[in-house]
């Protein structure tokens, strides 16, 4: 299946060949270059600058003498293109941007006999087929969650029970239209929000996975997109925008990620989220290490500095989201608990479709449409058309 995946993969990216199998695994760790370069995520590399009581950063700077700077991604395709360009050590890809940089050759193989605390990842991440090919590791997990409903309290007298909020027009608790007050993932992986919305509604159309949609599943896709886009104020990709439009713009609606949630509750700001009926994408990130990385030994000493138990739990906390290292939720190390842990998602990994990179040559039916065209007709949607 891995290989199944990931040829109808080199053939969507248009890559020439999967050579990283043949690429040569680090043996042993050396003395620490001195530097870092990681990208990320907003949220995932804190170094105490947006709230003291988050800094896994500096303990490792102070123990390693690796210094560590980061350049944040809005978005997957974002990161594949910086990786693709070179100049960063370290990548924290979700699964819709990891097997395109392993197709192309940007990412080298985990020699995970280096990354002593591996044994306490949790087993269900460990092969993960988005960083796991044909036997060989091309990263490190890192932590997980759920793709979540962001809704303003004050305009819903109960939690949506439905995605159907930011797909159709409807008149909210508040007497007024959501048209206007929503908002939609800036991403081609947002087809799949609206894939799984249909899979829920419209069995007629036989999507059994919101990744590998048909001409005509995806078509209904980008129909529901079109009508989302009559609602929609803005299209985000940045967290912090997000947030400050759900503070000061009058947002009502979104998908969103549990870190937005947290913050705007946090300044006291009328939200809450839910996985609605539908079910929900989501996505487990994994740090992967560049083909070409010049601080390769720095690199290997923050896989172990990541996997540390105080590093898992406050993150989980911060981030609000499930840790790679399921002893983080309850060993006291940080600040997260089992209680938290639960509410963050623990036990819905198999309900959470995970994002992935679409390939035509997919595992559900005889051919899908490829990740280039969600690309392209995405940006369609978002301009009118």
């Amino acid at each position: 299946m891995k290989q199944h995946f990931l040829t109808g993969l080199v053939t969507a990216v248009t890559a020439a060949s999967v050579a990283t199998t043949g690429m040569a695994q680090m043996t042993k760790i050396g003395e620490g270059e001195g530097k870092l370069s990681i990208v990320a995520w907003a949220g995932y590399i804190e170094r105490g600058e947006t709230d003291e009581n988050f800094d896994w950063v500096s303990s490792f700077e102070k123990d390693t003498g690796c210094m560590v700077s980061v350049k944040t991604a809005n978005t997957s395709d974002e990161m594949v293109a910086l990786m693709n360009e070179g100049g960063f050590d370290l990548v924290t890809a979700s699964g819709d941007a990891s097997l395109r940089m392993i197709a192309g050759n940007r990412v080298q193989p985990i020699n995970t006999d280096l990354v002593p605390s591996w044994d306490t990842i949790d087993d269900r991440l460990k092969q993960a087929p988005w960083h796991y090919v044909d036997g060989t590791h091309y990263g490190v997990p890192y932590m997980w969650g759920p793709n979540v409903l962001m809704y303003n309290t004050e305009a819903f007298e109960t939690a949506p029970e439905s995605w159907k909020v930011v797909f159709e027009e409807m008149t909210l608790a508040d007497g007024e239209s959501n048209a206007g007050r929503v908002q939609a993932y800036d991403g081609p992986i947002h087809i799949a929000d609206a894939a799984n919305y249909l899979m829920y509604h419209n069995k007629d159309l036989g999507i059994e996975d919101p990744y590998e949609l048909n001409e005509e599943q995806y078509n209904a896709a980008l129909d529901l997109l079109r009508q989302q886009r009559t609602l929609v104020s803005r299209y985000w990709h940045d967290a912090f925008i997000q947030i400050d439009d759900f503070k000061n713009e009058g947002m009502v609606a979104s998908g969103s990620w549990p870190f937005q949630v947290g913050l705007l509750q946090a300044d006291d700001v009328p939200v809450a989220s839910v996985i609605p009926q539908e079910g929900a994408t989501g996505w487990a990130d994994t740090t992967m290490l560049h083909a070409e990385a010049e601080h390769p030994n720095c690199a290997y000493k923050w896989f172990e500095h990541q996997l540390s138990s105080n590093l898992q739990s406050d993150l989980s906390v911060w981030f609000g989201a499930v840790p790679s290292v399921p002893a983080a939720c309850s060993d006291g190390s940080g600040m997260q608990t089992q209680e938290g842990c639960d509410a963050n998602g623990l036990s819905q990994f198999d309900k959470i479709k995970f994002w992935r990179t679409p390939v035509a040559n997919c595992e559900s039916q005889d051919e899908c449409v490829p990740y280039y065209r969600w690309v392209s007709d995405y940006i369609g949607v978002i301009g009118g058309r």
